[in-house]
């Protein structure tokens, strides 16, 4: 099936637990820019646009010739700053590539997109991979449990599904990209935050809690997401292994 689709790369300035990431030096460039050039990698992609609340994101991308625009500095969530930026760029899909992604992959962006051109009815999809056992207790991992077909059934930090009797459940690490088609984005950014996003502090349940299905992909390409100054100086150490 033929879709255009933009990618979108939500770049809000005052994060809290890493603050201001979006700018953070990573290897001499701002770890937005990292992204930013990642993402245009990816064939699935008509367009790649950064969007964020800050004068300052704006002024640093211009200069590095990165496509932005300025959005709300009133949106509690990425998922609302790409929303803002759909009411003024038509396209059939819209990628969700957070900021703090420098690792995101063509083969990431070909998963999310690929259950639109599956089947027409699809709303919203995203990522996982199998969690490391240092991952599954871990809080700050996001972890995701799904029934056939990939439906997602629960986003939590906990380690789900838990493992009662040690049968070797597997568990899967949520990978926070996602591409929505534009009701789902409209209905995400018209609907109040529901119960179990508020409880678990994870956006993505409020479309499952009003009814709309998640797909999730399985990758094995391990990506890292930059919150806290560890994981700053693992994307170093990635990007310098690289070399």
């Amino acid at each position: 099936m033929a879709l255009t689709v933009l990618g979108v790369i939500p770049a809000r300035l005052a994060s809290t637990r890493l603050p201001r990431k979006v700018l953070r030096p990573l290897a001499g460039r701002p770890l937005v820019a990292w992204v930013y050039d990642a993402a245009r990698k990816a064939p699935d992609l008509a367009d790649v646009v950064v969007a964020t609340d800050s004068d300052e994101v704006i002024d640093a991308c211009r200069a590095l010739g990165i496509q932005v625009v300025l959005t709300s500095p009133e949106h509690p969530s990425g998922t609302d700053r790409v929303w803002e930026v759909a009411q003024g760029r038509a396209a059939d899909v819209y990628v969700n590539i957070q900021g703090d992604e420098p690792f995101v992959t063509a083969g990431h962006v070909a998963k999310l997109v690929e259950p639109f051109r599956r089947d027409a009815g699809t709303q919203v999809s995203t990522l996982c991979i199998r969690a490391t056992p240092d991952e599954i207790d871990a809080r700050q991992v996001n972890k995701v449990v799904f029934g056939a077909g990939g439906r997602a059934l629960y986003f939590s930090k906990y380690g789900i599904p838990f493992d009662r009797d040690n049968r070797g459940a597997v568990r899967y690490k949520h990978v926070g990209l996602y591409a929505y088609g534009r009701p789902a984005l409209e209905a995400f950014h018209r609907l109040p935050p529901s119960i179990l996003e508020r409880a678990e502090g994870l956006e993505q349940l409020r479309f499952l809690e009003h009814g709309i299905p998640i797909t999730v992909m399985e990758t094995t390409e391990p990506t890292i997401g930059v919150d806290t100054e560890e994981d700053l100086r693992a994307a170093e150490a990635r990007l310098t292994a690289r070399r």
